[in-house]
């Protein structure tokens, strides 16, 4: 079992959006280019965060978590994206689709077996269920488990998976007959270095670099019976659930890069003034405050207990458009020296692109809202 650390009792969401912008710029911001060029995190960044409590927030104090709601924790992930973005994605995930939904979903056993090692930063947390043959379509899963008297096995692979190559758990998910459809998905606790797990590939990305992602396979993965995360065949609920917090997590990291362009434009403005950048900045600002007021919106839902899986899925969805948007602005108005490698603006459009791809596609955002809108399940409030 891992180490459970104090909570820092009483700490309200405005206490820890400043600790994060502390941390972010004393301990990221030296780092941001490096993390960038070099496609990884320090390990003493990560350790920080353990440090600050950032990985326990959201989790039972009875495991060692910080019993800070949504709002806190979607506070900590903007301050972390505004300075480096793929910091901010590694914690969002660990938190949003491993620790959490353990918590949610774990039984006593499992929960203190991982959850005091996910507070304490000793093991991050992975998520495995995109495949190469099953992006957003969830339903449609190809890796396999077998059910045995000794637990299950676990066959084939994993794509696009943020945090796989250095976590300590991955929370995977597999089919026991691909005819079951929905209904035949279970998700799976598998330790990082579990025998037949194994990463085959690292992609280079556009920008979001530092933050892992990879490819998985799966061969003979064995695993004990209390591997199985909820009850058998509830995986995909398991998986939805899980994403649908992850999208508000998300959200807030493409409105900390959001908000990052939006100041770095205006830095830009004022030392080179002129109608037509005026006019952008303007824009970005009605961009950004409309951003911001969905992503409070999905988090006041979440945090007062109503369903809030749309609220979640238009946040990601304006968010992330808002950050491209901003942030192709801020190289106009930057100019030459914005578009050079290496360049704040630069580094921030590149960030910015990838968040309309990741936890969901825009599109998939897009689906998800025309079918509450017709369901009667999501109405613009007058």
């Amino acid at each position: 079992m891992g180490r459970v650390v104090p909570t820092a009792e009483g700490t309200t969401p405005k206490e820890w959006r400043a600790r994060a912008r502390a941390f972010a710029a004393a301990e990221v911001r030296p780092h941001a280019v490096t993390i960038d060029r070099t496609d990884r995190i320090p390990p003493g960044i990560i350790h920080g965060l353990a440090g600050q409590r950032f990985t326990a927030l959201g989790l039972p104090p009875k495991w060692g978590g910080e019993d800070a709601d949504t709002e806190a924790v979607c506070g900590v992930l903007e301050e972390l994206a505004g300075v480096s973005a793929a910091v901010a994605v590694t914690l969002a995930v660990h938190l949003s689709v491993c620790a959490v939904p353990i918590a949610q979903w774990g039984t006593p056993e499992q929960q203190e077996e991982w959850l005091p090692a996910l507070a304490c930063g000793e093991r991050m947390g992975a998520f495995g269920l995109t495949e190469p043959g099953a992006g957003s379509d969830t339903a449609s899963l190809r890796s396999k488990y077998e059910r045995t008297p000794e637990g299950f096995v676990l066959h084939g692979s994993k794509t696009f998976i943020s945090n796989a190559a250095s976590a300590g758990l991955l929370l995977i998910f597999a089919t026991k007959d691909p005819g079951l459809g929905s209904h035949g998905i279970s998700g799976f606790l598998v330790p990082g270095g579990t025998a037949g797990f194994s990463v085959t590939q690292r992609f280079d990305k556009l920008g979001l670099r530092g933050s892992e992602t990879t490819e998985l396979r799966l061969e003979n993965v064995r695993l004990p019976l209390g591997a199985l995360l909820g009850p058998e065949g509830s995986g995909l609920k398991v998986a939805l659930s899980a994403l649908a917090g992850g999208r508000v997590g998300i959200a807030s990291c493409a409105l900390g890069v959001a908000q990052a362009a939006f100041e770095e434009m205006q830095r830009a403005v004022r030392e080179a003034d002129a109608d037509w950048k005026r006019t952008l900045l303007a824009r970005a600002f009605v961009e950004l405050a409309s951003a911001r007021a969905l992503v409070q919106e999905a988090v006041r839902a979440r945090d007062q207990g109503r369903p809030f899986a749309t609220e979640a899925s238009a946040a990601k969805l304006v968010a992330s458009r808002a950050a491209v948007s901003i942030a192709s602005a801020g190289v106009d108005v930057a100019g030459p020296a914005g578009a050079r490698a290496g360049a704040e603006a630069e580094r921030l459009w590149r960030d910015a692109r990838v968040f309309p791809i990741v936890e969901g596609t825009t599109e998939i955002q897009e689906l998800i809202l025309a079918r509450s809108l017709l369901e009667g399940e999501l109405r613009p409030t007058a």
